[in-house]
């Protein structure tokens, strides 16, 4: 069920990201003012990419939460597992050194997922979440540590234990490894396999 529910959440997520993106002008993307340090995670002022959100409407991005209450606590449970998991895998993969477009495929992302969350409650809180701690799209590091911050603002409101966030990486692991790596044992699984016949 949790495996649907994250299929879903990624296929609606990107489709609406498409259809945002082909019905907008985005000709030029601004460049991105300076790279975040990982020091910098809270902050009050406008992240990166502000200037390129100005050719997408604000109602598309900033408009409150289209999802009504989620009554169900065992989907609600589950969606939140499987979101979260999806959400920090994502910032595990993001490159470290992004370019402007990434920052801006993942700040929109970003703000998408807290309009579109299936559940109208939690994609509220999560929009005042944004509000005061905005995306930090800068690199791979502080794209997981702000991720980490948040989520753990949010098990502080559920009152669940906090995250150690020096163990991030570690915790959500997508099992993807380094390219380098996996080329490497499929080499090594096809010279087992050469060897057999």
């Amino acid at each position: 069920m949790a495996r649907h529910l994250t299929i879903l959440i990624t296929i609606v997520v990107a489709g609406f990201i498409l259809l945002s993106l082909s019905s907008s002008s985005l000709g030029s993307i601004s460049s991105i003012s300076k790279p975040v340090a990982d020091a910098d995670l809270v902050k009050d002022s406008a992240s990166e990419g502000d200037a390129s959100f100005a050719a997408l409407s604000g109602n598309i991005l900033e408009g409150g939460s289209i999802a009504p209450k989620l009554e169900n606590a065992t989907i609600k449970a589950e969606l939140g597992r499987a979101s979260w998991k999806l959400f920090h895998t994502m910032m595990a993969r993001f490159p470290e050194k992004p370019s402007e477009e990434d920052s801006l495929a993942l700040k929109t992302y970003i703000k998408l997922f807290a309009r579109l969350y299936p559940c109208g409650d939690c994609a509220s809180h999560f929009q005042q979440l944004l509000k005061k701690f905005p995306p930090q799209i800068g690199s791979r590091n502080a794209a997981a540590g702000w991720a980490c911050h948040v989520h753990n603002q949010v098990n502080e409101r559920l009152k669940k234990p906090l995250f150690d966030c020096n163990n991030i990486g570690d915790f959500y692991d997508c099992g993807c490894g380094d390219e380098k790596k996996a080329t490497g044992e499929a080499g090594a699984e096809q010279l087992e396999l050469a060897t057999k016949e």
